[in-house]
């Protein structure tokens, strides 16, 4: 991807709303940084209210293990060619646990024994959900049903959903990755 600077400005925190304000303080407690699509979406106060519900009731709600979440998450944002997202996305899957080659080598999860037969139905579904969710086979499904519960499905499907979003926004306005400490100003 070629260099190029963010096409819209980030909302410092002295001109955020209270509301907008109490979310880039609880992410600086959380994460030691206000991510820029954060910053960037905070232009619409409400838009970015019911994205970060959104979010946290994606990843942290549910019973699929938020590890399994952020590798489907590292593989959509890898097919997107997300820079932004894989910056932060890869460092928390490899906190919780996977390592730089099974991030690296997604792509050919089904030939390795180090991902199980549920984390490989979870990563295609998120590879075929990206690039082609009008023709996901049948029996795709049924695979993902030997391991996950509908409720279940649903959680994968909104965590791949929610990060096609993510970074086709992040893509088209050219976000640039977080850094550390960055959007306490």
């Amino acid at each position: 991807m070629l260099k190029t600077a963010p096409r819209l400005s980030r909302v410092p925190r002295a001109q955020a709303t209270p509301a907008v304000a109490e979310i880039y303080e609880r992410y600086m407690r959380t994460r030691g940084n206000v991510p820029n699509m954060f910053r960037t979406m905070a232009h619409r106060p409400e838009i970015f209210a019911t994205m970060i519900a959104h979010f946290e009731a994606i990843l942290h709600t549910g019973t699929v293990p938020l590890r399994l979440k952020e590798l489907v998450i590292v593989r959509t944002s890898q097919l997107n060619r997300c820079e932004y997202c894989l910056g932060s996305h890869t460092q928390i899957a490899l906190r919780l646990g996977w390592s730089s080659e099974q991030l690296d080598q997604l792509a050919h999860c089904a030939d390795r024994s180090d991902f199980t037969a549920a984390e490989k139905a979870a990563l295609r579904l998120a590879e075929q959900m990206t690039l082609d969710a009008n023709h996901i086979p049948d029996e795709n499904f049924e695979a993902l049903r030997e391991h996950f519960d509908e409720g279940e499905i649903v959680e994968l499907m909104a965590a791949i959903g929610l990060f096609n979003y993510f970074n086709r926004f992040n893509n088209a306005l050219q976000i640039e990755p977080t850094k550390p400490g960055e959007g306490a100003e």
